[in-house]
């Protein structure tokens, strides 16, 4: 398993790895973006989006059914991400229950509140921060 930055993948890959979903939005994905290869197949990708000094929000994660297994492995390694940015909080938006029982089991935190900018969205979900040491 490998995480690299969306940009440095070609353009032709990203295209068909785009192919399998629908909710990725490709400009974001190649500006703040990274993707999961596995072998040398893209299995996943996520949007790492600063939104203040020291304050990332984790925007998109899309992972393919067959590499679900790995996504624990992929938010610690995200989490690390964040650390090495300098980072001091990470905010993720959940939208399914088992994803809120990991988040909570890697010791991040339910919000009443998240990010400025998608509360006024109303896209429902729960937040989560993780206080980045």
């Amino acid at each position: 398993m490998k995480i690299v930055a969306a940009y440095r993948i070609p353009k032709p890959e990203i295209d068909q790895f785009l192919q399998t979903t629908d909710k990725v939005n490709k400009e974001n994905l190649l500006e703040n973006g990274y993707v999961l290869v596995i072998g040398d197949k893209i299995k996943g990708c996520f949007i790492l989006q600063p939104v203040e000094p020291e304050i990332y929000w984790l925007k998109q994660l899309h992972i393919a059914p067959e590499a679900a297994g790995k996504l624990p492995v992929l938010l610690e390694t995200i989490v690390q991400m964040t650390k090495e940015k300098q980072a001091e909080k990470l905010y993720v938006q959940s939208h399914q229950p088992v994803v809120d029982i990991l988040l909570d089991a890697l010791q991040f935190y339910p919000q009443k509140q998240g990010i400025q900018q998608v509360n006024k969205q109303k896209n429902g979900g729960k937040w989560w921060a993780y206080k980045v040491s």
